[in-house]
C-alpha cells in the first residue's frame, strides 16, 4: 500500500458562510474534520495544495494525514464541493478515522480478460450493471479498482458478485443477493436481425395455420 500523504493545514478560527468566503479569497479552501465521537474541527489548506491533490485522481478514495501544527489527523474525504462554473474546490468534509476504522466505499471495477473473452470474439459487447461495487472496507485498505474477469463469458453470459474475488477486508453492502455486475450481449444490430427472423418465423408459421384451417 502506497504511504499516506500528509496535507499541512491551518486552524480555522471562523465559520460561516462569510468567513468561509474570505477563506478563499484568501487562497485557502475552508474544511472540516468530523467523526471518531470527536468535536468537529474546521481548518483551512492552501487552495493550489488542494489542486494537486485533485489531480494525482482517486482523491476521494484515499486516506491522508492532515496535519495542523503539532497534531496529526488520518482522514477519508467525504464530500467535496466545487465550484459549478470554474470547478474551483469550495469546501471539503473530512472524516476522521480511529484505529482499526471500517468505511462504506463505491469502489470502481477493472474488467480484464477482454481479449480471450469467446463472447467479445463473436462480436458481443459488455453490458455494464454496475460501475462501481459498494463495500465496506478497512480504512487503511481501500482498493484502487476491484477486477471482474470477463475472460471465461460467452454472449449472454455474465459476471455476478460470486464470481469476483474482493481484495482483503472487502464485504460487499448487498448480502440478501448474488447481483449482476456485468454481462456479454449481442450487438443491437445482430439482435434485430435475430428478432426480426424469429417474427418472421412467427408470421409464417400463422399463416400455414390459417390456410390448414380454411380447407
Amino acid at each position: 500500500m502506497a504511504d499516506i500523504v500528509t496535507i499541512v493545514a491551518e486552524p480555522r478560527e471562523r465559520v460561516g458562510k462569510g468567513a468561509s468566503r474570505a477563506t478563499r479569497r484568501a487562497g485557502q479552501v475552508p474544511a472540516v474534520i468530523y467523526g471518531d465521537n470527536k468535536e468537529p474541527e474546521a481548518i483551512q489548506i492552501p487552495q493550489n495544495e488542494v489542486i494537486r491533490l485533485l489531480n494525482r485522481g482517486g482523491f476521494m478514495s484515499h486516506t491522508f494525514d492532515v496535519q495542523v501544527g503539532k497534531k496529526k489527523t488520518t482522514v477519508l474525504p467525504r464530500d467535496l464541493q466545487l465550484h459549478p462554473v470554474s470547478d474551483m474546490p469550495m469546501h471539503i468534509d473530512f472524516l476522521r478515522l480511529g484505529k482499526g476504522a471500517v468505511v462504506t466505499m463505491e469502489i470502481p471495477i477493472h474488467v480484464v480478460g477482454e481479449e480471450v473473452s469467446v463472447g467479445l470474439k463473436r462480436g458481443g459487447v459488455i453490458n455494464y450493471t454496475r460501475h462501481e461495487i459498494e463495500v465496506n472496507v478497512p480504512a487503511n485498505a481501500i482498493p484502487e479498482h476491484i477486477e471482474v474477469s470477463v475472460a471465461d463469458l460467452d454472449i449472454n453470459d455474465a459476471v455476478k458478485i460470486s464470481d469476483v474475488k474482493l481484495p482483503k477486508g472487502c464485504e460487499p453492502t448487498i448480502t440478501d443477493r448474488d447481483f449482476t455486475i456485468c454481462a456479454i450481449v449481442a450487438p443491437s444490430g445482430l439482435k434485430s436481425s435475430s428478432n426480426a427472423a424469429e417474427e418472421g418465423e412467427g408470421e409464417a408459421e400463422e399463416a400455414a395455420a390459417e390456410e390448414g384451417g380454411e380447407e
